[in-house]
């Protein structure tokens, strides 16, 4: 199963639903940052298992920066509310508040932890981190935005996000430096409009858990898996529709907000922008395919000893997900007719 039916995981799942509604609701600062602490201290004991020495390294390495990133944010806003009595947006504490929000989520050039700690995770938490932890930090960040800075940001983030992901061999760490590169256009996403944000960060967030939980059902963690086990065609199949969405190509669901996107940027007239979140893109598309074409086009006869039975339970909600991704092409064309 992949929600644990223990009542102490359940409790903490909860805390960490709610730690995010407070933060995101909240009326001041020092509120934000008790429900940021309350999402910390509920999360880390989703990730640590006592059976698993990654998982418990994952957590101590992931309390560290948080904590740091939390101190950060904390100094930044009683600074912020010793020195300056007016809401007027001032760079440098603007610039503090926003550093240490893009430390929480994992952003550049504070990303280094992200992908180590995913490495050591379940797929059910990595799920968990590149989603659900990514909201409150984003809101936040839309509080009190340094526009400038964050032009710089997305620029990095977009980039590093691409070519970190090139020579990876783990799939987690893959999914990890994808999700640093969508977070680039998150912030984009966000500079123009929070529904914007909502609806991409929605159809990140479902593209995700389908990649999310086919690993998961299938226990494939590393590149290799794919060519070794002896997989139904179908299910490379919609693996290969997914990582195609993920990666924005034009006739699936997950390029319909990366248009949307680039739309209002060329309308903007912010065309280096635009540029390089296609260029990009194209990057992110050629490790997806490289992936693809290897676990279909490479048949080790000699080392399909693994043969993959899935409930059928499971198969038919894969399918019916996918089915959603493949409606993306009709709804798209449609939309922007």
């Amino acid at each position: 199963m992949i929600f644990n039916i223990n009542s102490n995981k359940n409790f903490f799942f909860f805390i960490l639903i709610m730690s995010t509604l407070i933060s995101i609701s909240s009326n001041s600062w020092m509120g934000c940052w008790i429900g940021l602490e309350i999402n910390l201290m509920s999360f880390i004991p989703l990730i640590s298992n006592s059976n698993n020495l990654m998982s418990s390294e994952a957590a101590l390495k992931y309390f560290l920066t948080q904590s740091i990133a939390s101190i950060n944010f904390l100094f930044s806003i009683l600074l912020k509310m010793i020195l300056m009595k007016n809401f007027e947006i001032n760079n440098l504490f603007s610039i503090l508040i926003n550093s240490s929000l893009l430390m929480k989520m994992g952003s550049c050039p504070f990303h280094f932890w992200f992908p180590n700690i995913i490495e050591g995770l379940s797929w059910m938490n990595c799920f968990i981190l590149m989603s659900w932890q990514k909201i409150t930090p984003m809101i936040l960040l839309s509080y009190y935005m340094n526009k400038n800075f964050l032009f710089i940001i997305m620029l990095i983030n977009t980039i590093i996000g691409a070519i970190g992901g090139i020579n990876q061999m783990s799939l987690r760490k893959l999914m990890s430096f994808s999700s640093i590169n969508n977070l680039g256009w998150m912030m984009a996403s966000l500079m123009i409009s929070e529904n914007l944000f909502m609806f991409y960060f929605l159809i990140y967030s479902f593209l995700i858990m389908i990649m999310c939980f086919i690993f998961h059902i299938m226990n494939i963690y590393f590149m290799n898996q794919l060519f070794i086990y002896n997989m139904n065609f179908l299910i490379k199949f919609i693996m290969f529709i997914n990582f195609l969405s993920l990666g924005g190509l034009p006739p699936f669901l997950g390029f319909f907000p990366k248009w949307i996107i680039i739309n209002f940027l060329i309308w903007k007239k912010l065309y280096f922008i635009s540029l390089i979140f296609i260029l990009m893109s194209l990057i992110t598309l050629f490790y997806y395919i490289r992936i693809i074409y290897s676990s279909i086009m490479f048949n080790y006869l000699k080392l399909k000893w693994f043969k993959i039975f899935i409930k059928n339970n499971y198969f038919m909600f894969i399918m019916l997900f996918n089915l959603i991704s493949l409606m993306g092409m009709i709804f798209s064309t449609f939309f922007f007719m």
